[in-house]
């Protein structure tokens, strides 16, 4: 039976019914139907809208509709139209004709619309824990590499010394404001929409504030209108799942460079690599390439919604049933990712001597020894042109600073001693960059403490 059957015999064709049929993908918000439908008819019931029995009687029968469903005892049946339509049905034939009363001063478009926000309040929450432990995992191993010396790039590059401590932790903060685009999206998903009804409210004295309240809601959507026709929220998860998927991406990117033999720089564990099936040889970093991959997906689920919404006139229309799956796809792929990159991040190691040997190349202390004649008395730029020609005059001998003479130095600028060793020691070079947020130990320890509190 179709709950619209009335002004027709609802005789569908069976091609065009599973073609309009959204049950296949929103069974899964089965609890937040029941949630919603249990407040619901206490609402009503507050209302005197129904009696207090009777809303009793409806909230006991969708308690047992979701325990049984989460035992196993009740299988959604996939022949319903959609989720809203199984537990009314399954309601009334458990209970009765009070089961009838439960859709009373509601439509299935703001219905919809609360379970779907219900739904991305608690999937936001979850992905929010998913990424503090990827944060977590990030300063562990921050702080066991935070002396580990690497060359920094700048256009791949190598640029500076700084610690791997200090790389990884660049992408614990760009997680952190991931967490801080979560919980916007989650504050502007936090307003009721169930009372809005079809699109124009109902002639129901109802109390939409004391359904949103017992839901948890911070408020209720102040236009009927815009509460049935809004997926805003939607998108807006959809484009901090993409950031997300953005940052996993770029790190990705890094650990799979670094893994292979011509940087060396960390060993992923087994446990997060598979072989080749005709090459023995290989250990493919195929965990860290498949989130890169997934990016792109979760990009096209950011696109879809928006390309869905774009021409749509107000109110509610069929269009927006198309909604779900793209967000529900968006979602379980950042989870996945999530969880599969967290492993990765915990059990990986680095190879400090392949980082310190390839920090020693490519003139990194460059800086620091512009830095040194600045102490020296010249101007930062005269500094800089003049390092440029040691530089050139070191590739020509193939030297490296360090194995420059003072004599050699003294030919450049006859005020340099034997004290720029010191500064042209890349150990010197990363310690001294003590401003806020930079490479030092110290400061790599600064940032872990940061870090933690803020995820507490």
């Amino acid at each position: 039976m179709k709950l619209w059957e009335g002004l027709t015999d609802a005789a569908v064709d069976p091609s065009a019914d599973g073609f309009n049929s959204s049950i296949g993908f929103d069974k899964r918000l089965y609890r937040e139907d029941i949630t919603g439908s249990i407040v619901h008819a206490q609402m009503l019931a507050h209302c005197n809208i129904i009696t207090n029995d009777e809303a009793a009687l409806i909230a006991e029968g969708l308690s047992g509709i979701l325990e049984d469903i989460e035992s196993g005892k009740l299988t959604i049946d996939l022949t319903q139209e959609d989720i809203h339509t199984f537990v009314e049905q399954t309601l009334t034939a458990r209970i009765g004709e009070t089961g009838k009363k439960l859709h009373t001063a509601r439509s299935r478009n703001d219905q919809v619309a609360l379970d779907m926000r219900l739904w991305c309040r608690q999937t936001t929450d979850g992905i929010i824990s998913q990424l503090k432990e990827l944060i977590g995992a990030i300063c562990d191993k921050a702080e066991q590499y935070k002396t580990a010396i690497m060359p920094g790039y700048t256009h791949m590059q190598r640029a500076q010394p700084v610690t791997f401590g200090h790389h990884v932790l660049a992408y614990a903060m760009m997680f952190l404001r991931d967490i801080g685009r979560l919980k916007d999206c989650s504050k502007r998903a936090n307003v009721s929409v169930i009372g809005c009804c079809a699109l124009a409210g109902t002639t129901y004295n109802t109390d939409r504030a004391y359904e949103a309240d017992a839901l948890g809601f911070d408020s209720i959507c102040m236009n009927s209108i815009d509460g049935v026709s809004d997926r805003d929220f939607l998108i807006e998860l959809l484009s901090a799942l993409s950031v997300i998927m953005m940052h996993l991406s770029r790190f990705s990117e890094e650990l799979i460079l670094w893994s292979g033999s011509e940087f060396s720089f960390v060993k992923l564990s087994d446990a997060y690599t598979t072989g080749s099936s005709i090459m023995p040889q290989k250990k493919n970093p195929d965990m860290a390439e498949l989130c890169r991959g997934k990016t792109g997906r979760v990009y096209g689920d950011l696109f879809a919604l928006l390309t869905v919404m774009k021409g749509l006139p107000l109110a509610y229309n069929k269009d927006m049933q198309e909604d779900k799956e793209s967000v529900f796809d968006a979602a379980d792929t950042v989870c996945a990712c999530l969880q599969v990159f967290t492993g990765m991040i915990k059990t990986l190691t680095a190879d400090t001597d392949a980082m310190s040997s390839a920090a020693k190349k490519g003139f990194i202390n460059a800086t620091d020894l512009a830095d040194y004649f600045t102490g020296k008395g010249l101007p930062f730029r005269d500094a800089y042109k003049l390092c440029g020609k040691i530089v050139s005059y070191c590739i020509k001998q193939n030297k490296v600073l360090e194995d420059m003479s003072v004599d050699e130095y003294k030919s450049f600028y006859p005020g340099a001693d034997k004290d720029v060793y010191a500064a042209v020691d890349l150990k010197n070079c990363v310690y001294r960059r003590i401003s806020a947020g930079g490479t030092s130990p110290d400061s790599v320890s600064m940032q872990i403490e940061y870090l933690k509190n803020k995820i507490k």
